[in-house]
């Protein structure tokens, strides 16, 4: 199964910005997969437990959970088979382990955000901000 590698968190003052890169370690050979950025906050377990940030499709089309809308961006390099989230105007709410992740159900037709929905998962990365 395809390996997901999550890379870029860090520490950072309020306002301030990081990126994040999720490399997978083989091309997913579907037409319906998708990848998102998810996170965790303290005292939260499992994958469901994990809130969806940001989504995209193989074509490109994106979702947002609201509280990142104008703040983060997904974007992916099919070449380098990475993923990435942009995060700028970071706040200290939005301090958690961010984990990227992969899915490929024919049946979802617009880039989802529950972790249900996502088959393959990487081993998170942890973002903190100081106010």
């Amino acid at each position: 199964q395809v390996r997901l590698v999550e890379s870029g968190g860090g520490s950072v003052q309020a306002g301030g910005s990081l990126r994040l890169s999720c490399t997978l370690s083989e091309f997913i050979d579907s037409e319906y997969y998708y990848m998102g950025w998810f996170r965790q906050f303290p005292g939260k377990e499992g994958e469901k437990e994990r809130d969806g940030v940001a989504s995209i499709t193989r074509s490109g089309a994106t979702s947002y959970a609201d509280s990142v809308k104008g703040r983060f961006t997904i974007s992916k390099d099919n070449a380098k088979n990475t993923l990435y989230l942009q995060m700028n105007s970071l706040k200290p709410e939005d301090t958690a382990v961010y984990y990227c992740a992969a899915g490929w159900r024919f049946w979802v037709a617009y880039p989802p955000l529950g972790s249900v929905d996502f088959d393959a998962w990487g081993q998170g990365t942890q973002v903190t901000v100081s106010s």
